[in-house]
């Protein structure tokens, strides 16, 4: 459990912003398991879900800095979620799967040139002598106007994605699992983000130049 509950540089649980955040919403509550929820719809629900402003160089993966920015990615939320609970005490790490989603918006597909996610993030609690899943990409808001069904997490059962939306329609598919890590495996993310998907090598790239520059916040501010 040790590697589970200590900071790291991407998981920067020790920060103020996430210690100050973490203990905010747990506010009097003592259980874990509820603790652990009450971060998960937190996490979920307050950081909005884009993936149109990723921000590749390292600093802008930190938990700290999403939870600033007040958006992420599916990435992005779990480490932040990982962050605030270790903040707290409670085991975590995150995890990876490689996903297809049958419901991909042509402005995604335009960005993505695929339906198939590598990468996609989750993070997991330690709760009740078990790891569980939780998934916090998905604001409500946001399935609220896509017509899909937001995940839940009680602490007990795998938050995982949905198969179907709330038509019956074919949502999401689980092709590959990366298993879980303490610490976000930066590179081997951006390898395979760049193995897969052209558009994003390129944005890669160009970050990566605004950050050896020392614009990147700037850049970042002004898009």
């Amino acid at each position: 459990m040790e590697n589970a509950l200590q900071a790291t540089a991407f998981i920067d649980s020790n920060s103020a912003e996430i210690i100050n955040f973490a203990t905010t919403v747990i506010g009097k509550e003592n259980h874990p398991t509820q603790q652990a929820i009450k971060l998960y719809y937190a996490v979920r629900d307050g950081i909005f879900y884009d993936p149109y402003r990723i921000q590749f160089p390292p600093a802008g993966m930190k938990a700290s800095t999403t939870l600033k920015q007040g958006y992420g990615y599916c990435v992005a939320k779990a480490v932040l979620l990982a962050a605030a609970g270790r903040a707290i005490g409670i085991p975590s790490r995150i995890g990876f799967s490689d996903v297809k989603n049958h419901l991909s918006s042509e402005k995604l597909l335009q960005v993505m040139q695929s339906d198939v996610f590598a990468w996609h993030g989750y993070t997991e609690f330690y709760l009740n002598q078990r790891w569980v899943k939780a998934t916090p990409a998905f604001n409500k808001s946001l399935c609220d106007k896509a017509g899909i069904k937001p995940l839940e997490f009680d602490g007990i059962n795998d938050s995982i994605f949905h198969e179907f939306d709330t038509a019956g329609n074919k949502h999401m598919e689980y092709l590959h699992e990366h298993g879980h890590f303490y610490d976000l495996p930066f590179q081997q993310i951006i390898t395979a983000y760049k193995d897969h998907y052209p558009v994003l090598a390129k944005m890669i790239d160009q970050q990566a130049k605004i950050a050896i520059t020392g614009n990147f916040e700037n850049e970042a501010t002004a898009n």
